[in-house]
């Protein structure tokens, strides 16, 4: 039986008909320009650093923590090297490819230039098996970011790894740095990442409450209530934000790499300010995530600093980033990272230990996470994060939209390589108004570029809510075709995603 969450999607504003697939169920593979020239190699300025290293992605073991397990990776764990620089060093990175397949690395977060963003077909060449390609590029913006493949569905096995950048001028008023990692884990259990996809792909059309082909019944509710009313500014009215909230019900949620049996344990004093760096790095869930008997200062999100807030516990989805700070209590405390919708495959757990005391259980709750669990785009952004205020350029639309049966995912009534790009000229102020017409929450990722909301806040990656809508601004500064999608793995692998275009 293949491990699906069993339920259909409405689609929300896009008639079955409006939705032109090529084949109903079909994956639809970004369309592959091909030729693309090597990109430029870069001078270092004089007294620039330069962080240089290698990934070499290839099959291997790993091991989470007793249960040991064939995958794809960055050398033999989870997650992958970390690679860490100072803003405004040159980054050097060689990708060596030893899967059986093409692969790239895409910078998740960073404002690199086009050619070094690693999104195939649209950036550069994939990465032929048994080859390598040097990225070079310049990190501008200090933050917490991660990299990872951006070939099919690569990400949900376990070609990742987290991206700090350094603040060269921050003061770093804490005593120590966490870095923690969250991912749900399905490869080398029985099935495949593409297995899974298959399966979803090979439903037919729901007919209303019938069988699927894993004998499960289906529902043609969402599985999360219902959304509210729509705006440009925020959430829709509602309990339970998020609606429905995966596709797969995944056997592992890991923290660091670890199942919550082996968790990783931090020690640290008591008294002690700690910095926790935290990367949704999964590739299906929505994480909310707190820790025990601790308050969390949020302070970053997607690298940009923001307006301090005290929160017991914070969503986190797929490809956000946040930041905090906490002063730790003397004991034992878990760090949990609660599956959002989903009620099989435990949790994420981590241990802070200052003193005494047992480590928890694998299925230890928290009271933080029964709540107030902040949402980050409530958030409000520090005063130097803001972008300068201008008068808008262009307004675009951005419309998520598509179904659970058949399992179809489009941008503005199309899948990619169907889709028209969004047309925008250099030095642009740009408004697109992002709107999720589904009853399924997903995150909106937007390369080569930081947007902001209106509160002002940044972000790269922004959780949408069934019928939310939200007006993202930013400045046209960064030439080249950049990808828009939804960072739900599976729903950008069948075609939520287009391109963002600069017109010459």
């Amino acid at each position: 039986m293949k491990s699906i969450s069993r339920r259909t999607m409405f689609t929300g504003g896009l008639g079955a008909a409006a939705l032109t697939l090529a084949a109903c169920g079909d994956r639809t593979a970004p369309t592959q320009v091909g030729g693309f020239a090597p990109p430029p190699a870069l001078t270092p300025n004089a007294g620039q650093n330069v962080v240089t290293q290698t990934l070499t992605a290839a099959g291997t073991t790993v091991d989470l923590g007793g249960k040991t397990l064939p995958t794809w990776a960055y050398g033999e764990s989870l997650p992958g090297p970390l690679i860490r620089a100072t803003a405004g060093d040159l980054l050097r990175i060689t990708l060596e490819n030893r899967l059986p397949e093409t692969s790239t690395i895409h910078w998740h977060g960073i404002r690199l230039h086009n050619a070094a963003d690693g999104v195939p077909g649209m950036t550069q060449d994939p990465v032929e098996p048994d080859t390598s390609f040097t990225y070079e590029f310049v990190a501008p913006d200090p933050g917490t970011y991660f990299l990872h493949s951006h070939v099919g569905l690569q990400l949900d096995r376990g070609l990742y790894a987290p991206l700090i950048i350094d603040d060269p001028d921050e003061p770093g008023d804490y005593d120590a740095e966490w870095i923690v990692t969250l991912d749900d884990w399905i490869d080398g259990t029985g099935q495949t990442p593409d297995e899974i996809l298959a399966a979803l792909t090979s439903a037919g059309p729901s007919d209303g409450g019938g069988m699927d082909h894993g004998g499960m019944p289906m529902s043609d509710e969402p599985a999360d209530g219902e959304a509210g009313s729509m705006d440009h500014g925020g959430m829709p009215m509602g309990e339970k934000p998020w609606g429905d909230a995966g596709d797969v019900a995944y056997p592992h949620f890991l923290l660091n790499g670890r199942v919550p049996e082996a968790p990783e344990i931090f020690e640290a004093k008591p008294g002690q300010r700690v910095r926790i760096r935290l990367i949704n790095a999964s590739a299906d869930t929505i994480f909310a995530l707190a820790l025990g008997d601790h308050d969390l200062s949020v302070t970053h999100s997607d690298g940009f600093p923001v307006e301090p807030v005290t929160a017991k516990a914070l969503y986190l989805g797929m490809g956000e980033r946040y930041d905090v700070v906490v002063t730790v209590k003397d004991g034992t405390f878990p760090l949990v990272a609660r599956p959002v919708g989903k009620t099989s495959g435990g949790q994420g757990l981590a241990v802070l230990k200052t003193g005494a005391g047992d480590v928890p259980a694998p299925d230890v709750q928290v009271p933080e996470l029964d709540g107030e669990v902040l949402i980050g785009s409530t958030l409000e952004p520090a005063e130097t994060a803001r972008l300068e205020d201008r008068a808008v350029d262009t307004e675009l639309e951005l419309a998520f939209q598509g179904s659970m049966r058949p399992y179809q995912w489009a941008i503005n009534g199309a899948p990619y390589g169907q889709n028209t790009p969004l047309s925008i000229r250099e030095g642009q102020r740009v408004r697109i108004i992002a709107t999720n017409q589904t009853m399924m929450s997903h995150p909106l990722h937007i390369h080569g570029h930081t947007f902001a909301l209106p509160s002002g806040l940044r972000k790269d990656t922004l959780m949408l809510a069934p019928m939310e809508s939200f007006a993202l601004d930013f400045d046209a500064d960064n030439p080249g075709r950049w990808a828009a999608h939804c960072h739900n793995t599976y729903h950008q692998e069948v075609g939520m995603m287009t391109g963002i275009d600069y017109a010459s």
